[in-house]
């Protein structure tokens, strides 16, 4: 068997050719039917955003959870669930946010040490503690940037006599977040696939090249230009900075989940998304990437 593959090396190209095609076509599929959800809630805004950030917190953490407790490790997932939710929660409401924040990293604080004293196994029982809190601050801080971001404002839509389209400001800066890291991201994969040689990060994700990273600038660029400079007043010269950033951070968010994926053994975070792998798998470049943009739009003005 062996023999036979040496003098016919390419007997199982197809299969990989066919498989890849499976895959990316799986991949735009998926991609199709998630977008439009996703820019519905990002339409809505105020509670209905709150509700579909909060649905991702939830899937992200459990697929952490399933990740980490195939590999020994058992942070308690309750009290990081409920620490996001105050997160969110606190974003919706900004005058109360800082006394909420205070009270859900205390009640964390004071809820978790004493859960720790009933394990039989005291082994690892402090980095499980330490996981708890960070998972939170990993997944439930950054998405409240989402809610922030967005801003309260109702998108407006008219028909009939007169049709014309409303965005608030806050909902150009989110598609900013999302068309540039989804831009960044799809341009990274197939650039890297056809002119891909020099290897980004090899030791935390192999498949990942400099060339993809360059080819994904251009789109985050582009997107950064369309979504801003004319629709926010950003001057052209600071678009280009900020496609830049956007860029970045996508690229750190991606290594980061790449190295807890590496540390814990796995592929992929689940299989909530079909030929993606886990919802974490697909926000994980968002998480920084909305960061970077939502202190942007401060220095620039909201």
């Amino acid at each position: 068997m062996q023999r036979a593959t040496e003098d016919n090396p390419q007997s199982d190209t197809p299969k990989k050719a066919n498989g890849r095609g499976q895959s990316v076509g799986l991949r735009w599929l998926t991609s199709l039917i998630a977008i439009p959800i996703v820019l519905l809630f990002v339409w809505f805004g105020g509670w209905w955003s709150f509700a579909g950030t909060a649905i991702v917190v939830v899937i992200a953490t459990l697929e952490l959870h399933n990740m980490l407790h195939h590999s020994g490790y058992h942070f308690m997932t309750p009290v990081s669930l409920g620490l996001s939710i105050l997160i969110l929660i606190a974003a919706m409401f900004p005058r109360q946010q800082l006394l909420l924040l205070e009270i859900g990293f205390s009640a964390s604080l004071l809820v978790s040490f004493p859960l720790l004293f009933f394990r039989e196994n005291l082994d690892g029982a402090i980095v499980d503690w330490s996981l708890t809190l960070v998972i939170a601050v990993y997944v439930g801080f950054p998405m409240s940037f989402f809610l922030l971001l967005r801003g309260y404002d109702a998108s407006v839509w008219q028909g009939f006599s007169g049709v014309w389209v409303y965005l608030p400001r806050g909902v150009w800066w989110l598609l900013m977040v999302f068309l540039g890291v989804w831009g960044f991201d799809a341009a990274a994969f197939f650039t890297g696939r056809s002119l891909g040689r020099h290897k980004l990060a090899p030791r935390i994700s192999p498949g990942k090249t400099w060339e993809g990273v360059l080819g994904g600038f251009i789109l985050s660029i582009a997107a950064a230009l369309i979504l801003t400079v004319k629709p926010l007043g950003v001057p052209w010269y600071l678009a280009i900075v900020l496609g830049i950033l956007l860029g970045i951070a996508a690229v750190v968010g991606d290594l980061a989940e790449s190295l807890i994926k590496r540390q814990m053994h796995v592929k992929d975070s689940g299989q909530f998304m079909p030929g993606h792998g886990g919802l974490l798998d697909r926000i994980d470049s968002l998480l920084f990437a909305v960061i970077v943009v939502y202190f942007f739009a401060l220095c620039v003005g909201l």
